[in-house]
Parts: C-alpha cells; sequence; structure tokens
C-alpha cells in the first residue's frame, strides 16, 4: 500500500554510505549479513516514491512485539524509526506492521541526565548513525547528552519480550522516563483520527518501588477509528529494573507529580531516579501482552527469566540463524549475500504472533481463546509472493497461520482483509481465499478444512450487510465488514460499476481472482456444481475490458464505460496501466481478449518501455512473468536480471517501494530462485531466470518429511542471462512453467544459461 512522497535528495549520499557489506569476510554466519537499516528512510528511490517502511527491530522471527529506537511520534503514515531522523524520543516496544497501518498497545522507555524532560520534544536526545549497530538480534547507538558524554542504548529481545541496556555517564540526576500511552493532539490528521480515543480512552501505570517494577496497559489503536469498538483491548506491560531507584514518579501531559504511583490519562507515564558512576549499566526489561498483568509476567519468566543481556543476544541470534539458513546461496558476492539475507529476514516478520503460550487474545470477539494466532497479515500485499514463500521457508508455520484466519473467521463472522490487530477494511478483495486455497492445493491440511472452505465460499457468494448503500472508500471510518463491497453488483451486472462503488474496475477484476483461487478449492474438494459457478464468475474481469480502448476501465451501472477523462478512475492505488494485466489466473483469456500473442507482447512491451511498469506497488509484480504465457520468456529473463537488481540493494536506501509486511522481498527471493507463482492456488510457477549459480532449499513437506530441493544456473554470468533449458532431475523441461507437484517432488532443478535467447523454448 503506497503514498505519494517526495525523495530527500540531499540524504542520498548518506543512504548511500550505509552499505554493510564487509569485504573478505568468509567466516560470517547468515544472520550478520542482514542489514535492517535497508528500506528504514522515508524517502524513496524518485520523486514520487515512498521509502520501505521498515525499521530496524530487534526480536526473534514473527516476534509478537518489536523492539526498536523510537526516533519520532509515530501513527499511521510514520514509523517508530525512520533514518532520516536526528534525534531520539525513547526505546519503544511496538506493534506497528508498516507504515500504513498503526501501532497499539505500545510502550517506550527514554534514558536521560540532568533536569528530568517527560514529554518527547522536551527529551529529545541527538545521535549519529555512525554510532549505530543494528542486527535482528542486536541494536546499540550513542545518545548525546552533552558535549562529550553519551548514553549507550542497547536492545535484546525474544518475541513477547526484550532488554534495554543503558550505559550512563557519572550523574547524581540520572532517569528513565516511561510513556505508556501518546494521544498528542497535534497528530491529528486525516488518518489519524484522535477525538474519539482521546474522549474514551485511558492508559495506566503503577509504580513498585519494592519490587523495582512498574505495571500498566495501553488501550490505544492507532488505527481505531477503521475498525470496531474493542471495549476489552489493552497492551499489558511490565516494566523491570535491575536497578534500585532513589525516587520516582508520575506525569500526564506536561504535568510531573513527584512520589505519586499510580497515574491514568491519554498521554501520560511515570519515570524513575537515580544516580549512576561513570559507565555504569542499568538494564530495563518489559514483557508485553494482550491477555493480563499475569500473563505478561509469564512471558516474562518463561522468554527472559533473569537478567543475562548476552544471553538473550546469542539465543535470539541462533533461532535467526536457522531460520535464515533454510535457503542457501552459493558462488556470490558479498553485497549479494547482504541483499539476499536481508531480504529473507524481511519475509520473517509478520503475519506476527499474537498469541501467548496457548492462549490468545481475539481483536474480532474482544474475549480470550485457547490456541495460536497471528495478526498483521497484509493479505492485499502478501497472497502474491510471500505467503507462497513459507510454504517452501516457513511450513511449520502455514497450518497455523490458516488456522488464525479460520479463528477469525468463528469470531467475527468473516475471513480478515487487513486485520491490525481487528479488522480494518483496508484495500480490497478478500485474499484470504488465495492464501487458504494455495496451501490445500499444495497438501496442507492441518486446519478445519470444512470451516475453511465455508469461508472462502461465504466471502465469494454472501455481499457484506447494505452493500448496495455502501461505496466501500478506502479509509472510510468503519460501519462493518467490508468483504468483498460491491459483490451485489458483480454478481447480478458481471462487474462492479464505478459510480456505485468505489475502485469498482480493480474490485471486479481482483474478486474474478478470488473466485478462481474458491473454485481450486471447490474443485479439489469434489464441490462440482460451486466450481462451475465460481469458475464462471472468474472470467468476469473480461465485463470491464473496453474493446475501444484495449485496457480494462471503469464501467458504470448502465453499462456503458468512463469517458477518455475518466479512465483512470475506479482503480486501486493506479490507473489503468496497473490493472492492464490484472486477471492473473487467466493469462490465456486475457491474451485471446486483447488480441492474441503478438498483440499482447506489444502492450507488454509497451508497459516497460513507456515507464508505466511500477515494481514499488503490487498490482504488477507478476506482469514481468506473463512474457512466459505469450511465447517470449527471454523478456521475462531480461526483466528478473534488471529489476532483482535495480529495486534491491545494499544500502539503506536499498528496497524500491515499501516492502509491504515482506511482499516485496518475496518477489526478490522468487526472482533468484528462478520461478514466480503467477496465480497462487494454480499449482504452478512461471519460469524466469535464476540469479545465483546454486541456491539449496531445505524444507518441509506438509507430512513433516524434509527435503532438499537443489537450483543451479549452469554457466551463469553477466552475458549469460538467458535461459537455454531447464531440467528437472534430468528431465527436461519443454515449456517456462513447472508445477508445485513436479517442483517439490524432485532434487536438483538445473538451468543452463547463454548469452542469447532461446527463441525455441517457450
Amino acid at each position: 500500500m503506497k503514498n505519494k512522497l517526495t525523495i530527500l535528495v540531499f540524504l542520498f549520499p548518506l543512504f548511500l554510505s550505509q552499505g554493510f557489506a564487509q569485504k573478505n569476510n568468509k567466516n560470517k554466519d547468515a544472520v550478520d549479513y542482514v542489514n535492517p537499516l535497508i528500506g528504514s528512510p522515508f524517502a524513496g528511490f524518485a520523486k514520487g516514491l515512498e521509502g520501505g517502511g521498515t525499521t530496524p527491530i530487534v526480536g526473534v522471527p514473527y516476534a509478537m512485539t518489536n523492539f526498536v529506537l523510537q526516533t519520532h511520534e509515530n501513527k499511521m503514515s510514520r514509523m517508530p524509526y525512520i533514518f532520516e531522523d536526528s534525534t531520539v524520543i525513547g526505546f519503544i516496544a511496538t506493534h506497528q506492521p508498516t507504515v500504513w497501518m498503526g501501532d497499539y498497545g505500545y510502550v517506550s522507555v527514554m534514558p536521560e541526565v540532568g533536569e528530568l524532560k517527560v514529554l518527547p520534544k522536551d527529551r529529545a536526545l541527538p545521535f549519529s548513525h555512525k554510532t549505530e549497530i543494528s542486527k535482528p538480534y542486536y541494536y546499540s547507538v550513542l545518545l548525546q547528552v552533552g558535549k562529550k558524554e553519551t548514553i549507550k542504548g542497547e536492545i535484546a529481545a525474544a518475541s513477547r519480550v526484550g532488554m534495554f541496556r543503558f550505559t550512563f555517564p557519572q550523574s547524581d540526576q540520572s532517569h528513565i522516563v516511561i510513556h505508556g500511552i501518546n494521544l498528542n493532539p497535534e497528530l491529528d490528521d486525516s488518518n489519524n483520527s484522535l477525538k474519539h480515543r482521546i474522549e474514551t480512552l485511558k492508559g495506566y501505570m503503577k509504580v513498585d518501588k519494592e519490587h523495582n517494577e512498574i505495571t500498566g496497559y495501553n488501550p490505544d489503536r492507532q488505527s481505531a477509528q477503521l475498525g470496531p469498538e474493542l471495549p476489552n483491548f489493552k497492551g499489558y506491560f511490565i516494566i523491570q529494573f535491575d536497578k534500585s531507584f532513589d525516587s520516582f514518579g508520575t506525569w500526564s501531559n506536561d504535568e510531573v507529580k513527584a512520589s505519586s504511583t499510580e497515574q491514568y490519562g491519554t498521554r501520560m507515564g511515570s519515570y524513575i531516579s537515580f544516580k549512576t558512576k561513570k559507565n555504569e549499566q542499568v538494564k530495563v526489561r518489559i514483557a508485553t501482552s494482550f491477555i493480563s498483568i499475569e500473563q505478561a509476567r509469564e512471558n516474562l519468566n518463561k522468554e527472559m527469566p533473569d537478567w543475562d543481556f548476552d544471553k538473550v543476544v546469542a539465543n535470539t541470534k541462533s533461532i535467526w540463524q536457522e531460520n535464515l539458513t533454510r535457503i542457501q546461496p552459493e558462488g556470490i558476492s558479498e553485497d549479494q549475500k547482504a541483499v539476499f539475507y536481508t531480504a529473507l529476514f524481511h519475509t520473517m516478520l509478520f503475519p506476527r504472533e499474537f498469541s501467548e503460550y496457548g492462549k490468545y487474545y481475539s481483536a474480532f470477539d474482544d474475549k480470550i481463546h485457547d490456541g495460536v494466532a497471528y495478526t498483521d497479515y497484509s493479505l492485499w500485499d502478501t497472497y502474491r509472493a510471500l505467503h507462497p514463500l513459507l510454504i517452501f521457508t516457513q511450513p511449520d508455520r502455514v497450518n497455523g497461520m490458516i488456522t488464525s484466519l479460520l479463528q477469525i473467521y468463528k469470531e467475527g463472522g468473516w475471513l480478515p482483509m487487513w486485520p491490525n490487530p481487528t479488522e480494518t477494511n483496508i484495500m480490497l478483495g478478500t485474499h484470504a481465499d488465495a492464501v487458504i486455497a494455495d496451501a490445500y492445493i499444495k497438501g496442507y491440511r492441518g486446519y478445519d478444512v470444512k470451516l475453511a472452505y465455508e469461508a472462502i465460499r461465504k466471502d465469494a457468494m454472501v455481499p457484506p450487510d447494505e452493500d448496495t448503500k455502501r461505496r466501500w472508500a478506502d479509509r472510510d471510518s468503519w460501519t462493518a465488514a467490508e468483504a468483498r463491497g460491491g459483490l451485489s453488483y458483480y454478481h447480478s451486472l458481471g462487474y462492479v460499476p464505478v459510480d456505485k462503488t468505489a475502485e469498482a474496475a480493480s474490485r471486479t477484476i481482483e474478486f474474478s481472482f478470488d473466485d478462481y483461487c474458491v473454485a481450486q478449492m471447490a474443485k479439489a474438494l469434489g464441490k462440482t456444481e460451486d466450481y462451475d459457478r465460481l469458475i464462471g464468475w472468474s472470467k468476469n474481469y473480461a465485463n470491464v475490458f473496453n474493446k475501444e480502448t484495449g485496457f480494462f476501465a471503469p464501467r458504470k451501472f448502465d453499462g456503458t464505460f468512463n469517458s477518455r477523462e475518466k479512465e483512470n478512475e475506479g482503480f486501486t492505488e493506479g490507473d489503468k496501466w496497473t490493472y492492464t494485466f490484472g486477471a492473473m489466473h487467466d493469462a490465456p483469456g486475457m491474451i485471446e481478449l486483447m488480441g492474441g500473442n503478438e498483440k499482447f507482447a506489444k502492450l507488454l512491451d509497451s508497459n516497460f518501455s513507456g515507464g508505466h511498469y511500477h515494481h514499488d506497488n503490487e498490482p504488477g509484480h507478476h506482469y514481468i512473468y506473463l512474457y512466459d504465457y505469450c511465447g517470449q520468456p527471454w523478456k521475462t529473463q531480461e526483466l528478473v536480471r534488471e529489476h532483482t537488481r535495480f529495486d534491491y540493494r545494499n544500502q539503506v536506501l536499498g528496497l524500491n517501494g515499501n516492502d509491504d509486511c515482506g511482499q516485496m522481498s518475496a518477489w526478490y527471493l522468487f526472482g533468484i530462485m528462478g520461478f514466480y507463482p503467477v496465480a497462487p492456488s494454480s499449482g504452478f510457477y512461471a519460469i524466469g531466470a535464476p540469479q545465483f549459480p546454486k541456491l539449496t532449499i531445505n524444507y518441509k513437506t506438509p507430512d513433516g518429511k524434509a527435503v532438499k530441493l537443489e537450483i543451479i544456473a549452469n554457466n551463469l554470468s553477466e552475458e549469460n542471462k538467458y535461459v537455454q533449458s531447464v531440467k528437472l532431475d534430468g528431465k527436461k523441461i519443454d515449456h517456462p512453467f513447472i508445477s508445485h507437484a513436479d517442483l517439490t517432488n524432485g532434487s536438483q532443478l538445473v538451468f543452463e544459461m547463454g548469452a542469447k535467447p532461446n527463441y525455441n523454448w517457450k
């Protein structure tokens, strides 16, 4: 999900300087190639493009809570860490998944010396990127507190618990300020409605000097206006210190209350004060929970029972190392390793864990349940490549992620579109359908299959409440679950009319794809009647194809298309080019609609040569691979080489567009592997061109069997970028497609590469 921002040109040299590949070091672990700063700038590659929306978080894969340096008061449209910032306001336990979604249940701490300052703008301290060390398992930075004095801040973390280690200078007035909730009226804007939250929410904090502990809760959800009321929602926390404090108090807005032990409020916190010797270390543990204070304490005891900071660092590093070696590249440069492992890292963050050792709070019925849960599914983005990638890299989590989606269905009545942590109705389409159907087609059964089909069938068959009375505009305040807003018209007219429903042309195309996905599961389950109906609907995209212009176009209720002046209305985050080839599930149908292979290929050529392709946004992520379908796969091979290099770099400004919870990074990984899931749930991949001499994927089949797949690119070089032939376990593949079943039953996929296209392989 994108927003147009302006590049900060003067910072570009600094971005370039932040490439961290260490040359000639052959003993580095895979995890040490990861640079979490990649993608953290607010600016993008060029004017009008946004940054990667990532932050240098610390924690284990799919951590429930992320621990990160806070450089700004975050909100929807701004992450807690922005690379361009030059000051620090805290070390935050955050749940903000990406720039266009909100934080929730957050809490932060900030070390200080001298005069006590509690508000973010007052307590901010300068820092330099030159002093940063950023790893998935460890972060450190120096905060300037005087001309020569600094406070060193370090972060280690598990999934629900983090530890900060602060090294203070000598001072009779050292402090740690805790910020429990931050409803700052100055942050109010069109994306961040604060009035209702300020009127209805109050955070709570209690200081327990005897036990060196502060407890509390934060009921704030920054995206609250996008979802339903949740009276029981709270982000609980326990904050403990390994040093006794001399004095303490609470604060609310700019009012400081010395010796106060309890505080309620909308922008409030507490503080502790003590004396420190030069280079004295003070450790802070933060345990989080969405269930209760008692559960936060259980999480603390399980994940961080002692104060051994270095042990936490080592444990988290070990976990990352195991996860990151599930795909092993060979024969590549240090820069390539940094880009590769950072991309793999970014695919192992979301959807985040939301359960706590067998229990979870549901943000869909506002109750506590037994089970495993995940949240922050960026489904409009991640169904395309991230979830298909997890089949290979996280097979043990696939069933749990689907089970979590089904729990949401049971508790909220619909599969989610974008839970943060409750439904937000962000984007459009019901792409949980694709995630579930794709996993089913690929053999996963560790969830309630009957319930799964019921849920995706409802998406396809049942319009949302008052469907024809609402336009379902993006980021409308909450009224009800959107699901497939406009489905009533889609069923009666064969398309969604632009004068009745927002983003109508995109909806028609995306609903068609979702119908295709549901149809594949219906077919596999032997539900022939459903299959016939759904596969028919999956052709509805053709009803918004304007033969006069040769593009998909917004169509009105009366059957007419919009005028040329308004032909770009009715699309999501783009124009007619953005969705020109959007029916990814039916490339042959699109080709026929557009006049055959040659005309289709020429239109694809115009898309790329005319600057219409935007890799920074997801709707076109499959476009590069469509040349496979019209007999010109060598163009796919050229473009894969171009975009795996141009859009992904070992620099802080190294992601061409928002990573969107791992989708951009997953696209890159499929690109370098040599195949891509153009239509998830089809069971097939389009073949591109591998970019590394060798990759070994170590994964498990759905029944738990360990499998190793080697991908070898013989004769790969700068010149030899074209595929001459492909063999799977010695058997020649005669076309640029491969089935998931064949691929996962094989052990060696071998590409012969050459300097010229093989025009006969198509």
